[in-house]
């Protein structure tokens, strides 16, 4: 079938199962081949393709709403609503997003790129639909690792107290990222072993109803003995406790299953949980056999091997670079503990792991509880080290806020992916953190310029006793520097001069340093000196050098990847106004509004964080003080 003529979903509703397996082969064909140039979440998609299409011939969409949890499974989802055509640009500038956007389809009633969140959004949209008297069928669909969040929780448990019709689908591939972890994940893994325990109830109450009515005695027997079937067949019925009415586990890749379940939940009042088990990667054996994550979202790749087109040799990634520093150490400090919400993988904690199991613990898709754990871990004397992405670390900020910078613990934060991430666009471009951190009292926060710099910060993280500590780290490799074989201490709020200069002076961090460089190469072309400094302490600044910088009457640019509201260009200001200094401040950095997927270059030109710009600020500037001095 070509897939590029699809429309809308509407088609499937004729299909018969043949034919409906038939298009499931089509389109694992269509996303190996269109992923293997593009990367993208190819893992969780292959394993959603029957679940996807029998949702589509079952229910009504637009005016049935899908909530895809995480939304990195949706890609069957746009083939099926019309935007297979558009593929060629998936996670491209300008092109189509790799997670459900609404203002891309109708048929995206909810948009996501973290986990956990669907459950609460369906509450809320079944809970308009009563109140406006709308017949609309909700549709959450979301992942076992996605259940392993808090907020997911507490949305079933106002779900089933409040008895909204809605039907749950509850992906269940085992994994999440990495493989998940918890409690509830074994009770999972027990109802996919228990069996089918709808038909068992059935075929119970069938048996029942021969029973001869010979008094409410042995009427009320049965009747315990039918309530209490479900704890004999599936351990621990946690779902039907919460109220609602489970179905499951069911294969998901069987569409006679699917289909006969999806229609029964839809004549069922109140909330239903269909439990369905599928293969993550399904039809794709490099991704089938993944038992660590590597296949959940990928860049390109060979089809026929599966080799992942990376250059060989190259820097080692920033994140590694972290975290085999912090093993590093922890040869020598045993109080020294890693942890991470679901990215072992991402955070390049495999090593550490292995080396140090009982200091290594992956929380799941949990990120206030790993944030706290860490601010527990901290009161005992421990050096906790918490890798995680500055856009999931958006989700812990009050414990951030309450348990580790109120105490005054002395925590560790990797946050990695800090600035802008690129192909994963505006759900997580890691660009907020410098703003929602900076004010927190106690806080310490510091960005590298290079790799060998990032090693002695973790070492200086490692040293510090005083409270708690950030090290903000980009997304891919380091520069390929020489790294120092002995580590060193840096001076907490300590700035260094990389360039001399007296007509202006640019002060910034982390990825944008070589930007500034460039820049003042170039101006010295034009006869204008402008000095350069690293100021890779955002938080303390290093208000000895502002002093010196601000009596001398030069003129300021800040350069930031990160939103400039809040950001270190407003630290700067603040430092000045405080101070009574009246020199101009150009700001450089994120405006205010969401960045949306793309390269990081071609979205460093869109914003006007460049080269040029740089060059163009500083003149203007360097030439307004010249007029002065005349």
């Amino acid at each position: 079938m070509d897939l590029t003529k699809i429309k809308n979903p509407q088609f499937l509703k004729k299909m018969s199962i043949d034919e409906l397996e038939s298009l499931s082969e089509d389109i694992r064909r269509f996303l190996i081949e269109q992923l293997s140039t593009s990367g993208g979440h190819i893992g969780p998609n292959l394993g959603v393709v029957e679940l996807t299409i029998a949702l589509h011939k079952v229910f009504d969409s637009p005016k049935d709403k899908f909530l895809w949890d995480v939304g990195h499974q949706a890609y069957v989802h746009k083939i099926l609503t019309g935007r297979a055509c558009d593929f060629g640009t998936l996670r491209k500038y300008k092109g189509l997003c790799g997670f459900p956007k609404r203002n891309e389809s109708e048929h995206d009633a909810w948009e996501t790129g973290h986990s956990s969140t669907s459950l609460s959004g369906a509450m809320g949209m079944a809970a308009a639909r009563d109140i406006m008297g709308t017949d609309e069928y909700v549709i959450p669909i979301i992942g076992d690792g996605a259940l392993t969040g808090g907020m997911a929780l507490e949305a079933l448990n106002h779900i089933g107290h409040e008895k909204k019709d809605m039907i749950v689908i509850l992906n269940d591939n085992e994994m999440s990222i990495a493989p998940n972890v918890g409690a509830l994940h074994s009770a999972l893994g027990r109802m996919r072993t228990a069996g089918k325990y709808n038909w068992v109830k059935d075929e119970l109450e069938v048996l029942l109803k021969k029973i001869p009515a010979v008094g409410g005695k042995l009427a009320s027997t049965a009747e315990r003995i039918k309530d209490s079937l479900k704890y004999l067949v599936v351990s621990g019925m946690f779902f039907e406790e919460l109220g609602f009415t489970y179905l499951g586990p069911i294969d998901g890749h069987n569409y006679n299953d699917l289909i006969e379940n999806l229609k029964y939940a839809k004549k069922t009042e109140g909330p239903v949980l269909i439990h369905v088990v599928t293969k993550k990667g399904k039809g794709y054996e490099p991704a089938e056999l993944d038992t660590i994550g590597t296949w959940h979202g990928t860049g390109p790749y060979k089809i026929e091997t599966g080799d992942f087109l990376k250059p060989v040799g190259g820097p080692p990634a920033w994140s590694s670079v972290v975290s085999e520093t912090v093993r590093r150490l922890a040869r020598e400090d045993e109080r020294i503990v890693a942890l991470t919400p679901a990215m072992p993988v991402g955070s390049k904690l495999e090593g550490f792991a292995k080396e140090f199991p009982d200091r290594m613990f992956d929380v799941g898709i949990a990120e206030q509880h790993a944030v706290t754990m860490a601010a527990g871990l901290a009161t005992q004397g421990m050096k906790p080290f918490l890798a995680i992405y500055s856009t999931f670390l958006q989700r812990g900020y009050d414990q951030v806020v309450h348990d580790v910078c109120r105490q005054n613990l002395n925590v560790f934060f990797g946050i990695d992916r800090s600035g802008l991430v690129g192909e994963d666009g505006e759900t997580h471009q890691g660009v907020f953190d410098i703003a929602f951190l900076r004010h927190l009292p106690n806080m310490v926060l510091m960005m590298p310029k290079d790799e060998n710099e990032g090693q002695h910060m973790v070492y200086t993280a490692n040293k510090y006793d005083d409270g708690p500590i950030a090290l903000r780290y980009p997304r891919g490799n380091g520069l390929g520097v020489k790294m120092d074989e002995e580590l060193k201490e840096i001076p907490i709020g300590s700035w260094e001069v990389l360039k001399e200069g007296t007509d202006a002076v640019i002060l910034t961090f982390g990825t944008t340093i070589g930007m500034a460089l460039e820049a003042a190469d170039y101006l010295k072309k034009e006869n204008l000196s402008v000095k350069v400094v690293n100021a890779r302490f955002i938080k303390p600044m290093d208000e000895a050098l502002l002093h010196d910088l601000f009596k001398s009457g030069i003129p300021f640019v800040t350069i930031e990847e990160a939103v400039l509201q809040g950001g270190f260009g407003s630290a700067v200001v603040e430092f000045a106004s405080d101070n009574g200094y009246t020199n101009r401040v150009v700001r450089m950095g994120i405006p205010d509004r969401f960045i949306e997927h793309g390269s990081v270059k071609e979205l460093l030109q869109e914003i006007d964080l460049t080269k040029e710009k740089v060059v163009e600020n500083v003149k203007l500037i360097a030439a307004r003080r010249k007029q002065k001095r005349a």
